[in-house]
């Protein structure tokens, strides 16, 4: 009898193990399981190998916009998830990204591109990168509502040492958040060739241009080689995908697009550094900005042009007289002839509001025409003397300073500051 009571009790202590053997295993699974998942949500964040990435301008920036990023090993089946903003729960789509690889100074990335069309237009999006390993995070979209905007205008950012460009940058983001797009008017970087100068200029502008597109202009310095001879400007128009214009031969080269009551023209004036390699340059882009311009019908047009239509003289250089540069000479006539109202320049590092001009002299129904300074640390101190269509001109010796352009139906509104947003200037256009 005893002999059976125990038997008994064996038989439960071993089921009683196996049990606890069975829940300890299943607990080891499920914890494994759980644990994996959680890798993989993390894997999933991070999508390593994504560098700076980006938005740009549409033509219609309504319902479209492109997305750029690069890697230094090619991805697997890249692209771009987006959804409207918040809505965690709801539908997402995917764009497919063309991916190609791009070597320039010796070293070799690829960039990708995911054009984004027929979105909701004026809403707010969130987007992400994704790929076959998984997906990056989420940054803020917001496409263009038709009405009134705000946008940052940052002068020539070259440098030898981006520290200054990063910090003038990240602070005009953070004191005006409503800025929906931003302008680089030229002369990103020093050297068009030299990858560190870009990989400096895009680590600058990092938390801004993924959730803010950029409008970069053109300027002499991206068309220079590491040896500082002219070049076509490769790295400028593979890092940035701007609207096409229907060239064949100058793609890219120059550009429009709208936002708001604004069309923007985005000009090349290298024509003098260009000519041996682009001889038809200038007069088909005369042609396409006759048609550019009567084709919109925004109340407002704005040129952004990179080398400035005033000459200046120089102190010490007496051959040098007051008037107008090359470019003013080609540009101004037609500027007057198609209603341009607002144009921005570059390239002299000093910032000039020179009121209002029309037939080459100060007229109350011309364009108003605004130099608008230097970001970067190249600077000239003392370098011109005033022109006479001078009606502002920036403290001396010259500092870096950005600005901020407020458009709505009745009127644009530009104003400029130092870099700790000490206000310089106010000019505005009115119908």
């Amino acid at each position: 009898m005893a002999n059976k009571e125990n038997g008994r009790k064996f038989t439960r202590y071993k089921l009683l193990g196996i049990a606890a053997g069975v829940f300890i295993a299943v607990g080891i699974v499920l914890a494994g399981l759980w644990a994996a998942e959680k890798n993989c949500d993390a894997a999933v964040q991070e999508l390593p190998g994504v560098k700076f990435v980006r938005q740009v301008v549409s033509q219609d920036n309504q319902t479209g916009r492109t997305v750029m990023w690069q890697t230094e090993k090619p991805m697997n089946a890249p692209g771009v998830e987006y959804r409207l903003f918040g809505d965690g729960a709801g539908d997402s789509k995917k764009v497919a990204a063309k991916a190609e690889n791009f070597t320039d100074d010796g070293v070799t990335v690829t960039l990708y591109t995911a054009e984004l069309t027929g979105l909701p237009q004026g809403k707010q999006l969130e987007y992400r990168i994704i790929g076959s390993d998984g997906a990056g995070p989420w940054h803020s979209l917001q496409l263009d509502a038709g009405k009134g905007f705000s946008a940052l205008i940052f002068p020539d950012s070259q440098s030898n040492n981006y520290s200054g460009w990063k910090s003038l940058a990240q602070g005009a983001a953070e004191r005006h958040p409503q800025a929906e797009f931003f302008i680089n008017m030229g002369d990103l970087v020093d050297n068009g060739e030299d990858h560190r100068q870009w990989t400096a200029w895009l680590d600058s502008v990092e938390g801004i241009i993924d959730r803010i597109p950029v409008a970069p202009v053109m300027g002499n310095h991206e068309t220079y080689n590491m040896d500082w001879k002219v070049r076509q400007p490769a790295a400028y128009l593979q890092e940035f995908a701007v609207p096409g214009n229907g060239s064949s031969q100058y793609n890219r080269f120059y550009y429009s697009y709208d936002y708001g009551p604004v069309h923007f023209i985005v000009l090349n004036t290298q024509q003098g550094e260009l000519e041996e390699l682009s001889p038809e340059l200038l007069a088909e882009q005369i042609a396409w900005f006759r048609r550019d311009a009567a084709a919109s019908a925004k109340p407002w047009k704005v040129v952004l042009m990179h080398k400035d239509p005033l000459q200046y003289r120089i102190h010490n250089r007496p051959e040098r007289t007051e008037g107008f540069s090359e470019e003013g000479q080609i540009w101004m006539p037609l500027f007057d002839e198609v209603g341009i109202d607002a144009v921005l320049s570059a390239h002299l590092h000093t910032y000039r509001n020179r009121g209002h001009i029309k037939n080459f002299q100060h007229a109350a129904d011309g364009p108003l025409y605004i130099l608008t300074g230097v970001a970067g640390n190249v600077r000239y101190p003392g370098l011109w003397i005033d022109h006479a269509l001078d009606e502002y001109v920036a403290p001396q010796p010259e500092t870096d300073n950005y600005m901020v352009m407020e458009a709505s139906q009745e009127e644009l509104n530009f104003f400029a500051y130092l870099s700790d947003g000490t206000l310089l200037d106010h000019a505005v256009v009115k119908h």
